[in-house]
């Protein structure tokens, strides 16, 4: 594979984008209103000035991306910024979340059409990547332009790492197009630069200076009365195998705590009734949230099918699994309960995020669990001690206060690109 075979490639498939746009949104992947920014067509006019472009691909990027945007708004002479993103559940968020003088769109499809008719209106002053988003059309097109690129917060798993070591002839090139790539860890930087990268920094993970996730005081009122004293555990961005495996440990679990109530959070909510149904079919009483369906003394499980409330149930529930590690996903970020106070357990696949897994366990936050069975048999443990959960929790949200000062780092480190693509532009 070559840019110039992906282009191709990619122009070959123009025709069927639509029938691809159409599929994703009946299964709720894409917003019906706003189609038109997927093939590059802008819904506001671009205002006057330098301008930045933070792209990041969903809910975990966007939440990491608002401190930088604060961050480069105080740093920096007050440029425009744009964040673009490419699922749903990140663009409910940065509609609620983005300071004025920011703003969303949906990220471009990859295709030459599409990406040509975005940076023709945009007309970035920086373009800024956030983690493992690498387009060709869009990055090669942002590069031929001469508009400034680094790749921030980098990630590069060992699973990527393979896949795209068989295709030398697109990522070296690729990584090329960036003036600056800022890793989240010294393997990460490694495997980028052995992928052809010129050089690559490890500053730290981004994720752990995110501000905290937002939540309804109201609703946590609510939900706490409703819940009373009764124990209760949160299953957080789960995946398919991975709620069977929370209803698994909620039955033995309630031989010894009658009244749990296990809080199952998918990643994808709309896998809410195919859950709904798997639940109930195994002998669980459901209430799902989507429906508002009251917490009553028979319910057994609490299904969070909604968008971008998981701020309100990592408050509400003290004991915290995070999802994506028990399947071959590779986990999800545990800052963002972990700075709530969360006691945390995550699952053995979980290289996604192995650095912040390291440093909350080393700070007594977090226990790593072998499979569905050492994750039952470690919650008894701390439905059991009360006191212990607390610890942990305190434990977890100081490690996260520490920090490092990433955030800071990066802005002072694009300053630089800043500077350059805005007097080009001026």
């Amino acid at each position: 594979m070559t840019p110039a075979l992906y282009r191709l490639l990619s122009l070959a498939a123009g025709p069927f984008l639509g029938l691809v746009l159409e599929r994703r949104r009946r299964a709720g992947k894409e917003d019906a209103s706003r189609l038109a920014e997927r093939r590059g067509i802008a819904a506001r006019p671009r205002p006057p000035g330098p301008l930045i472009w933070l792209h990041g691909a969903s809910v975990g990027e966007a939440q990491s991306i608002l401190g930088l945007v604060d961050r480069l708004r105080a740093y920096y002479p007050q440029p425009h910024i744009l964040v673009t993103t490419g699922t749903v559940t990140a663009a409910a968020l940065l509609a609620e979340r983005l300071p004025a003088g920011a703003w969303h769109h949906y990220v471009p499809l990859d295709h030459p059409g599409a990406v040509r008719r975005f940076l023709d209106h945009w007309q970035p002053s920086l373009a800024v990547f956030v983690e493992s988003e690498l387009w060709p059309n869009l990055l090669f097109a942002t590069a031929r332009r001469q508009v400034p690129l680094a790749l921030v917060n980098g990630r590069m798993s060992q699973r990527s790492f393979a896949g795209w070591s068989r295709r030398p002839g697109l990522i070296r090139p690729l990584l090329k197009c960036f003036d600056l790539i800022l890793a989240q860890s010294v393997d990460d930087a490694a495997r980028f630069e052995r992928l052809g990268a010129a050089r690559a920094l490890p500053l730290g993970n981004l994720k752990g200076e995110a501000e905290p996730l937002p939540f309804d005081p109201a609703q946590l009122q609510m939900l706490a009365a409703a819940l009373a004293s009764r124990p209760r555990w949160l299953a957080a961005s789960t995946h398919d195998g991975e709620e069977a495996a929370a209803a698994a440990s909620h039955r033995a679990l309630r031989q010894r705590w009658p009244d749990l109530v296990t809080v199952i959070a998918p990643r994808h909510p709309a896998r809410g009734e195919a859950i709904g149904q798997a639940l109930a079919a195994g002998g669980l009483a459901v209430a799902r949230r989507s429906r508002g369906d009251a917490i009553t003394a028979a319910t057994d499980v609490y299904l969070v099918d909604t968008l971008g409330e998981l701020g309100l149930f990592y408050r509400l529930c003290p004991i915290t699994f995070i999802g994506g590690s028990l399947v071959g996903i590779g986990g999800h970020n545990p800052f963002e309960a972990a700075r709530l106070g969360a006691c945390l357990t995550i699952g053995p696949a979980h290289q996604n995020c192995r650095d912040a897994v390291a440093r909350l366990g080393a700070a007594g936050a977090l226990t790593v669990v072998a499979d569905p069975g050492a994750l039952t048999d470690g919650l008894a443990r701390q439905l059991a001690d009360p006191a212990g959960v607390a610890r942990a929790g305190a434990a977890a949200a100081a490690a996260v206060a520490a920090g490092g000062g990433i955030t800071e780092q990066i802005a002072a480190r694009l300053l630089p690109l800043y500077l350059r693509g805005a007097h080009a532009r001026a």
